[in-house]
Protein backbone atom coordinates (compact mmCIF):
# COMPACT_ATOMS: atom_id res chain seq x y z
CA UNK A 1 0.00 0.00 0.00
CA UNK A 2 2.14 2.45 -1.16
CA UNK A 3 1.54 6.06 -3.20
CA UNK A 4 4.34 8.66 -4.46
CA UNK A 5 4.11 11.98 -3.16
CA UNK A 6 5.02 14.65 -5.81
CA UNK A 7 5.89 18.45 -5.30
CA UNK A 8 3.40 20.83 -6.81
CA UNK A 9 5.90 22.32 -8.83
CA UNK A 10 5.40 19.79 -10.98
CA UNK A 11 2.28 20.41 -12.27
CA UNK A 12 2.46 21.32 -15.74
CA UNK A 13 4.68 17.85 -15.90
CA UNK A 14 1.85 15.67 -14.02
CA UNK A 15 -0.90 17.09 -17.04
CA UNK A 16 0.99 16.50 -19.69
CA UNK A 17 1.28 12.52 -18.92
CA UNK A 18 -2.07 11.64 -19.02
CA UNK A 19 -2.94 11.47 -15.49
CA UNK A 20 -6.38 11.71 -13.67
CA UNK A 21 -5.93 14.81 -11.33
CA UNK A 22 -8.57 14.72 -8.68
CA UNK A 23 -9.16 17.35 -6.20
CA UNK A 24 -10.67 15.42 -2.73
CA UNK A 25 -12.01 18.68 -1.07
CA UNK A 26 -15.63 19.26 -0.76
CA UNK A 27 -17.75 21.43 -2.96
CA UNK A 28 -17.52 24.59 -1.44
CA UNK A 29 -13.51 24.63 -1.35
CA UNK A 30 -13.44 23.68 -4.94
CA UNK A 31 -15.62 26.97 -5.91
CA UNK A 32 -13.42 28.89 -4.50
CA UNK A 33 -9.89 27.60 -6.65
CA UNK A 34 -8.65 24.56 -7.94
CA UNK A 35 -6.25 23.35 -10.60
CA UNK A 36 -7.45 23.34 -14.53
CA UNK A 37 -7.93 19.80 -15.53
CA UNK A 38 -9.33 18.37 -11.45
CA UNK A 39 -12.08 16.49 -11.31
CA UNK A 40 -13.88 16.61 -7.66
CA UNK A 41 -14.26 13.52 -5.33
CA UNK A 42 -14.62 14.92 -1.89
CA UNK A 43 -12.96 12.53 0.30
CA UNK A 44 -16.49 12.07 2.21
CA UNK A 45 -17.65 10.72 -0.80
CA UNK A 46 -14.81 8.98 -2.34
CA UNK A 47 -14.98 5.27 -1.27
CA UNK A 48 -18.44 5.64 -2.91
CA UNK A 49 -16.70 7.11 -5.56
CA UNK A 50 -13.36 6.13 -6.26
CA UNK A 51 -14.58 3.39 -8.66
CA UNK A 52 -15.20 6.81 -11.17
CA UNK A 53 -11.69 6.79 -11.49
CA UNK A 54 -9.62 4.44 -14.11
CA UNK A 55 -7.22 1.84 -12.06
CA UNK A 56 -5.31 1.41 -15.28
CA UNK A 57 -4.17 5.44 -15.73
CA UNK A 58 -1.68 7.34 -12.82
CA UNK A 59 -4.40 9.10 -11.02
CA UNK A 60 -2.86 12.59 -8.96
CA UNK A 61 -4.71 13.79 -5.67
CA UNK A 62 -4.50 16.77 -4.14
CA UNK A 63 -6.07 19.43 -1.25
CA UNK A 64 -5.92 21.84 0.85
CA UNK A 65 -2.48 21.15 1.91
CA UNK A 66 -1.93 17.23 1.56
CA UNK A 67 -3.32 15.48 4.25
CA UNK A 68 -6.61 14.57 2.97
CA UNK A 69 -5.25 13.74 -0.90
CA UNK A 70 -2.78 11.67 1.87
CA UNK A 71 -5.99 9.30 2.89
CA UNK A 72 -7.24 9.30 -0.80
CA UNK A 73 -3.88 8.59 -1.78
CA UNK A 74 -3.50 5.51 0.48
CA UNK A 75 -7.18 4.44 -0.02
CA UNK A 76 -6.43 4.05 -3.63
CA UNK A 77 -3.34 2.03 -3.16
CA UNK A 78 -4.54 -0.40 -0.64
CA UNK A 79 -7.51 -0.74 -3.84
CA UNK A 80 -5.62 -1.67 -6.39
CA UNK A 81 -4.30 1.49 -7.75
CA UNK A 82 -0.62 1.13 -8.94
CA UNK A 83 0.17 4.86 -10.29
CA UNK A 84 -1.08 7.04 -7.37
CA UNK A 85 0.59 10.33 -6.39
CA UNK A 86 -0.44 13.04 -3.73
CA UNK A 87 0.43 16.46 -5.03
CA UNK A 88 2.28 17.40 -1.99
CA UNK A 89 1.05 21.15 -0.12
CA UNK A 90 -1.69 21.32 -2.24
CA UNK A 91 -4.00 24.27 -3.01
CA UNK A 92 -1.65 26.10 -0.96
CA UNK A 93 1.73 25.25 -1.98
CA UNK A 94 -0.19 26.00 -5.54
CA UNK A 95 -0.86 29.42 -4.05
CA UNK A 96 2.47 30.06 -3.12
CA UNK A 97 4.43 28.42 -6.15
CA UNK A 98 5.81 32.20 -7.36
Amino acid sequence: MTFKVHPVAAYENILHSGAQLVDVREPDEVAASTLPEAVNIPLSEFADRYTELDAARPVVLLCRSGARSGQAAGFLAANGFHDVTNLEGGMLAWADRD
